[in-house]
């Protein structure tokens, strides 16, 4: 790897390790971003496989981020959607040695490690080779106390098999939270027991970072802290908010992408946006129901269908856009938007919350039920389209079509409410980022623990 600088640095150097996953790598990439931008003479690498740098080398980034590649965990990293539990594994045990021998070729020495909390290795390798490691958890911090009370009971591994068995044994036993039902339904004992073993690795971590904000989940990171005897902060939200220039709605302007120029055309939360992630879908014949009722709603929507072969490319109409990718931070701050169907995953929760966008929930899988139930049931900021069903029946056109009409109505009580309270999130979660916010002021003395009596210097 070549490191180029232009003058001498003074100053620290850390090595950010995500899992090779979208999820993961862009709240990493905007932690050291932020990181990058409160301390300017902080040098990071960036660490990722061959097939992901092919993917990000193009991003925009600061002139002290540098990228390092490692082989991929297996021959062809795309077959990840095939047989997701055998990529999961190959992470857990392919990873490590690749990592390390990076790590022995760096000219310059570390002074920590930012570790995804689901790599299992990562911790004890740095504790090992007496390395700062701090493990950046990319779920809520919720979702992460459920599985670490997991974690606590002496007999969790029977725990698992009792849930693999179907049993209702574990939900009784050493009082595990109901919540782990939820987790464990659609996933496999094979990943579900190795997410586990990441969680227990925590607390030997000497630093554990939530992308999440401690005003959406002051009571979750309080419970934590009164588990763990090292440092954690909550320096989210771990999205691109530092890269918005602006609202700009004139169409006028060259190179504003088509999407943004047909939102402008309608009128203040009139638009329901949709996206059920970058990875994990839903079944064909879902899609064709989704596709249907959103259509006979009557509502105007904008569709990010990833990877769905039966879209084509781009395609608008009065009622509809449908693309393959869009700025979606940048969209779900566009006035036009007022609502978001939304699979729930945990970056795109915190990116409607900075936007003060209710949700139309739809889990796929793992810790999206949970996220899901805390949207609706605790912030009160959204609705369920997709409840728990257990016969893996579908959610019809006609219930999505007049939940999707309700639940864009502004005339609708229940719908004022909830926009009401997705805007006081709105400002919680702007505050944290303001400075002297909460994520800055976390922001700031982790840099500070991080680098006292750890600056090295950097040769040109």
């Amino acid at each position: 790897m070549n490191l180029i600088h232009t003058r001498p640095i003074s100053g620290t150097h850390v090595v950010a390790i995500p899992y090779p996953g979208r999820g993961h790598i862009n709240p990493m990439m905007n932690l050291c971003k932020l990181l990058a931008s409160r301390k300017h003479d902080l040098l990071i690498t960036f660490v990722i496989t061959e097939e992901w740098l092919g993917f990000i080398r193009s991003y925009t980034k600061p002139d002290n981020i540098h990228f390092a590649s490692i082989p991929n965990v297996l021959p062809s990293e795309l077959v990840r959607g095939a047989d997701f539990p055998g990529f999961y594994e190959a992470v857990m045990t392919k990873m490590e040695a690749p990592f390390e021998e990076l790590l022995d070729t760096l000219e310059l020495p570390v002074t920590a490690i930012i570790a995804d909390t689901e790599l299992k290795w990562a911790i004890c390798m740095g504790n090992r080779r007496n390395f700062r490691v701090a493990s950046l958890c990319t779920t809520s911090a919720k979702f992460f106390s459920v599985l670490h009370s997991m974690v606590l009971t002496e007999n969790w591994r029977f725990l698992i098999d009792t849930l693999d068995n179907g049993s209702e044994l574990a939900e009784r036993s050493s009082g595990i939270s109901p919540d782990i039902r939820m987790i464990f339904e659609g996933s496999t004992r094979q990943v579900f027991q190795l997410s586990l073993e990441c969680i227990s690795r925590v607390p030997k971590a000497k630093y554990v970072l939530f992308t999440s904000v401690y005003e959406l989940e002051g009571h979750a990171i309080d419970t934590l802290k009164a588990r763990f005897n090292i440092p954690i902060y909550t320096i989210g939200p771990a999205i691109p908010y530092f890269e918005l220039h602006g609202n700009s709605s004139e169409t006028m302007v060259q190179n504003v992408p088509s999407y943004l120029q047909w939102l402008d055309i309608h009128p203040p939360c009139s638009v329901l946006y949709v996206s059920l992630g970058s990875f994990l879908s839903v079944s064909n014949d879902q899609m064709d129901e989704i596709a249907a009722g959103l259509q006979d709603s009557g509502v105007p929507y904008l569709w990010v269908a990833r990877g769905e072969t039966s879209w084509p490319t781009e395609k608008g109409s009065e009622m509809g856009f449908v693309v393959p990718w869009c700025d979606q931070l940048k969209v779900l701050c566009y006035s036009s938007i007022g609502g978001f169907l939304t699979h729930c995953g945990w970056n795109s929760i915190l990116e409607a919350i900075y936007a003060g966008i209710p949700m139309l929930t739809f889990p796929i899988l793992f810790d999206q039920a949970p996220n899901s139930k805390q949207i609706v049931d605790d912030w009160k900021i959204g609705w369920r389209l997709k409840e728990e069903q257990k016969d893996g029946s579908l959610v019809t056109r006609a219930s999505i079509a007049e939940l999707v009409r309700s639940f864009m109505d502004p005339e609708n009580n229940e719908v004022k409410n909830m926009r009401k309270s997705a805007s006081e999130l709105k400002e919680k979660c702007r505050k944290a980022v303001a400075e002297n916010g909460s994520s800055q002021r976390n922001l700031d003395a982790f840099i500070k623990d991080i680098s006292q009596g750890h600056d090295v210097m950097l040769i040109e």
